[in-house]
């Protein structure tokens, strides 16, 4: 059976008679990890995982459907501005379901993937982290089990989270960690939570670049914003460490990222990252040995800045 039969597609249940937003002429194309895997890697070998991630799997399928079949579950007379109690109740309750940290920004359209939309032109960000002591086992079945949990609980978690927001009166659209509509690193680093390195990860000064990310979309018009990002001093750090490029097995991170002609860039050849994380437990050696997974943030910061 195709894998594009069996994850649920936003595209299946949008109401073409009602607005959207398009991505931009200049969008990218998305793939979720197991369409990059079929396509690239090898599904036989990665079934062999199943037993293993079956739980994890199984529930983000059941969260994504009910992503999309509750996508114009929506109040009739919507609120616009949200109230600092329900902003403080919407985060009490992320962090309940093990939300790690919140940022806010408006949606680049040329973030959304070429061939998906969204309802909303505002993202509430949100990270999860992979637990520091099992992705340091990378690659293993231990590590492999933590990041397919991080994208279940946040599929449940945005779930949850826009059934909140739509039970106070607001409009909202869940967007799944795993299969999602919008390139979330890009979207979180212009939300000021962190910013992509040269490996193609969201790095955070908590989590390094231990996490996965997703968001939910409403068309709420005074969340906190974010107006600037402390990060960015990152990039100049990741030009002259390239660590990640040179440990990863399947020499896919670019030492030099491709730059397109608007602007944006890749990090990385998803076609040679598909084969080891297909064949060796997900792999994730670019996580476990990037710098700021293996030392502290503000001491890196502290030392590169100095000299």
């Amino acid at each position: 059976m195709s894998i594009k039969k069996i994850m649920p597609n936003i595209n299946k249940h949008i109401d073409k008679s009602k607005p959207y937003i398009n991505p931009s002429e200049h969008a990218h194309e998305g793939l979720n990890v197991p369409e990059i895997v079929l396509k690239y890697g090898s599904m036989k070998t990665k079934a062999k995982s199943l037993p293993n991630l079956y739980k994890y799997m199984f529930g983000s399928i059941k969260e994504m459907n009910k992503t999309y079949k509750e996508l114009y579950k929506q109040p009739k007379n919507p609120l616009y501005k949200i109230t600092a109690k329900d902003m403080e109740d919407m985060k009490a309750l992320a962090k309940e379901y093990g939300v790690n940290d919140i940022g806010f920004t408006k949606v680049d359209s040329s973030y959304i993937f070429s061939d998906k939309k969204i309802l909303y032109p505002n993202a509430i960000v949100i990270l999860m982290e992979m637990k520091h002591d099992i992705i340091n086992t990378a690659p293993s079945k231990k590590a492999e089990k933590e990041i397919f949990r991080t994208y279940y609980e946040l599929n449940v978690a945005v779930n949850r989270i826009k059934d909140f927001l739509n039970s106070r009166g607001y409009n909202a659209e869940a967007g799944p960690s795993l299969g999602g509509e919008v390139n979330y690193p890009l979207l979180a680093q212009k939300a000021g939570i962190g910013v992509i390195g040269k490996h193609g990860m969201l790095i955070t000064p908590k989590f390094g670049p231990s996490l996965r990310l997703a968001a939910v979309y409403t068309d709420i018009e005074n969340l906190p914003f974010s107006e600037e990002n402390p990060h960015m001093w990152v990039n100049a750090f990741c030009d002259n460490c390239n660590r990640c490029v040179n440990k990863c097995p399947a020499k896919a991170i670019y030492k030099y990222p491709k730059i397109f002609e608007d602007g944006s860039k890749r990090c990385i050849d998803y076609k040679k990252c598909a084969v080891p994380f297909s064949k060796n437990r997900g792999c994730t050696v670019c996580v476990k040995e990037c710098m700021f997974f293996k030392n502290d943030y503000n001491k890196i910061k502290k030392s590169f800045l100095k000299e």
